[in-house]
């Protein structure tokens, strides 16, 4: 492909990789992420100073990954040891809500036709008939965010040698459980080994208006974390002829579900930032077919997105939750019970209705008070569900360790099922955080000036990015509460946190611009993204290596 970049403009040049790499399928979870690197390697090798330093593009093994993920690094030797990183991911969704148009998702041209006679959203049609914007399948996420680090990599291998080392990693899995970056994390720990001395990574992620008739560019200093706390509640059984003796889990889940799901008393109050609140990704019984006993257990979890607060707070906020729960739901039990029984004048029974409420840490505490080891029992359970998908195997794992109990106790375990994604930003209250700061601010305004485009910087990132596992601010206490609380952490989840730690490189989220991010109307604004973009990322990036 390079013969067809190297007479283009910056601006075609990020057009023709975009549709190229929109053209080339590279679902989460399929082969086609594979095929997509091997395409981004095979580009990137094209280029002449690649070919002059064919060992400065490599391909990098995801560890035992069942799709065969692989990362594409390259890297463009400077005059220091400073290194800026730039990262982007290959992964899309799924082409699902396309619908009827499912085979058109990745046809770019097609789908502005469709848009211009679209009478189901007035603003899209605009959108497709002013011939601003580019759609399909990753058009947004984020296809183009690897194009415009295509071309400035073009760029930056021409005869000038930057003034210091530039690393261009492209991977997958963003989409799921980040399997690609924390895979390359040790890459990126070799080379800093070696001598790189990294002063930021710089993210393409896609950026879109917060708001009707936003027009802002956001630029942000950092990414938003990510847990997943987990509740696995445990009841009494019984038949629907005798229903209020039973401790019925769905109704602890369902009152747990409106106590936290949308709950905006759990958005974290950060001056200026855009914040989200927790949501409940799954919520399930344990039966698997008809009968007329009550069920036994339900499993619920929330995305809980995390900015400044740390995982022990929001350990300590859901337990309050369930507590609270079982509390009322205790009460109102032993109420209905009464009622019911004094209406029809049955003799008075006997019966508790109270649920304990414990962390997984507490509660294999409890177990190995009592001899009983919980270790053999997760690890067996993990090698045989070995493949399978991870919060499954977790809310497996601590329904056995439920069972170990003898005693059958109803309780409401409390855990954190995979991924995990620390938070972070740039740290304005050290020296360098300020400088970094400052570059970036001093850059946006003079390309605000230039272009008139109207820029914002903020904190953190609101979504889920890669960014998030390139450095960490949680204390070791805290991360030592959500290690214990998941289960089988070194199995499950292995995520290399003291090499994160070790890494600490600033994230910086300069995206690419547009609407409607996994949506079927998808769309890259081109203006901006091919032309104003690559600018920014080329300034802010000599910018930083003069600091």
């Amino acid at each position: 492909m390079y013969t067809q970049l190297k007479n283009k403009s910056t601006s075609e040049q990020i057009e023709l990789i975009t549709r190229s790499l929109i053209a080339l399928k590279s679902y989460n979870g399929t082969t086609g992420e594979s095929e997509k690197a091997l395409f981004i390697y095979k580009l990137i090798s094209s280029f002449p100073y690649f070919k002059h330093y064919p060992e400065r593009v490599w391909l990098q093994e995801v560890p035992n990954d069942p799709i065969g993920r692989k990362n594409v690094f390259a890297f463009v030797k400077g005059a220091s040891s400073k290194t800026v990183v730039f990262h982007a991911h290959y992964d899309t969704v799924g082409t699902d809500d396309y619908g009827a148009l499912q085979d058109m998702a990745h046809d770019p041209d097609f789908l502005q036709k469709f848009f211009m006679d679209y009478e189901g959203e007035e603003k899209v049609k605009e959108d497709a008939l002013s011939g601003n914007w580019l759609f399909g399948r990753g058009s947004l996420d984020m296809q183009s965010g690897i194009a415009v680090h295509l071309a400035n990599l073009l760029f930056h291998t021409g005869d000038k040698q930057p003034d210091g080392n530039l690393l261009f990693l492209f991977n997958g899995d963003e989409e799921s459980e980040h399997a690609g970056m924390i895979a390359a994390l040790s890459d990126l720990h070799r080379l800093k080994n070696e001598g790189l001395d990294y002063l930021a990574a710089i993210n393409t992620d896609f950026i879109s208006p917060i708001y009707d008739g936003d027009c802002k560019r956001y630029i942000y200093t950092g990414a938003a974390g990510k847990l997943l706390p987990s509740f696995y509640i445990y009841g009494r059984e019984a038949h629907v002829g005798d229903v209020l003796t039973s401790i019925d889990p769905t109704v602890i889940a369902s009152k747990i579900n409106l106590e936290i799901n949308q709950n905006l008393d759990y958005l974290e109050d950060i001056p200026g930032e855009f914040t989200l609140p927790p949501s409940c990704l799954y919520f399930k019984d344990d039966k698997h077919t008809y009968n007329v006993q009550t069920p036994l257990s339900a499993s619920l979890y929330f995305n809980y997105f995390v900015y400044e607060r740390t995982a022990r707070e929001v350990l300590y906020d859901m337990k309050k939750v369930a507590l609270k729960v079982v509390s009322e739901m205790e009460e109102r039990s032993k109420r209905q019970f009464e009622q019911y029984r004094s209406y029809h004048g049955f003799p008075e029974r006997e019966f508790s209705w109270e649920v304990e409420v414990l962390t997984l840490r507490e509660y294999i505490f409890w177990l190995k008070e009592r001899g009983i080891d919980p270790d053999p029992v997760m690890k067996k359970i993990f090698h045989d569900m070995e493949g399978e998908d991870r919060r499954t195997i977790a809310y497996t794992m601590v329904e056995a360790l439920q069972h170990l109990d003898p005693d059958r106790t109803p309780r409401v375990i409390l855990f954190f099922a995979p991924p995990f994604l620390p938070h972070n930003f740039v740290n304005e209250e050290n020296e360098y955080g300020k400088k970094v700061r400052e570059v970036l601010g001093t850059c946006l305004d003079d390309i605000s000036n230039e272009t008139g485009e109207e820029f914002v910087i903020k904190r953190f990132f609101p979504y889920l990015a890669d960014g998030s596992f390139l450095s960490l601010h949680e204390e070791d206490e805290d991360i030592e509460v959500f290690k214990k609380n998941l289960p089988l952490i070194d199995h499950l989840y292995p995520v290399p946190i003291d090499m994160i730690r070790k890494l600490n490189i600033p994230s910086i989220n300069i995206g690419v611009y547009g609407k409607d991010g996994h949506q079927w109307t998808e769309r890259v604004y081109k203006p901006y993204t091919f032309s104003v973009l690559p600018e920014i990322i080329r300034r802010v990036t000599k910018d930083l290596l003069e600091i």
